[in-house]
């Protein structure tokens, strides 16, 4: 991808109902409590494998249930998904006091239930981590050209002052949409 197609896609995200997304991509920032960091976590068990659209009107119950002391199994029907939910949403003082403790956060990610190679990625993006994550728009955009989404991402970083995060963000939300 060049840099003229990236600013036409972020121009068309930018006059988008996504336009929040690029604001929000910009100002992520690492979780500052034991909640948000397993909410954040919860959203990525729930949107792993899942239209992003679909999965934030489940997280939503989700959270509803946790929040008021029931399983998850309630509202989600997923037996593996909200088994692992539960667990960390149980477990989220420690998962989190580990989490920044550690002196490899991918590798922790990694670590926790439901989250795996593509996945922590995800996780680490959203806790404001500097990576990108090759999800499959990513990863069929970026071979086109030759590249890894990484390489490419950070490419596009350079040459246009955008965050890696911004950079991502666009081109997985264009091509969530249907602009690429």
């Amino acid at each position: 991808m060049d840099v003229a197609t990236y600013r036409m896609l972020k121009e068309k995200v930018e006059r988008s109902p996504y336009a929040d997304d690029i604001r929000w991509a910009e100002e992520i920032h690492p979780p500052a409590s034991s909640c948000a960091f397993a909410i954040e976590i919860i959203y990525v068990i729930i949107n792993s494998g899942m239209k992003q659209q679909i999965a934030r009107e489940i997280h939503e119950k989700v959270v509803d249930a946790i929040v008021a002391g029931a399983s998850v199994a309630t509202v989600f029907g997923h037996k593996g998904k909200a088994a692992a939910i539960d667990y960390t949403w149980k477990e989220k003082d420690r998962l989190f006091d580990e989490y920044c403790a550690s002196t490899d956060r991918l590798a922790f990610l990694e670590s926790l239930p439901w989250i795996g190679p593509i996945t922590k990625y995800h996780a680490a993006k959203n806790f404001g981590m500097d990576v990108v994550k090759p999800d499959r728009h990513l990863v069929r955009i970026a071979e086109k050209a030759g590249e890894t989404p990484d390489a490419m991402c950070r490419r596009l970083s350079r040459e246009t002052k955008d965050s890696v995060a911004v950079v991502d963000t666009v081109i997985w939300r264009a091509a969530n949409v249907g602009l690429i």
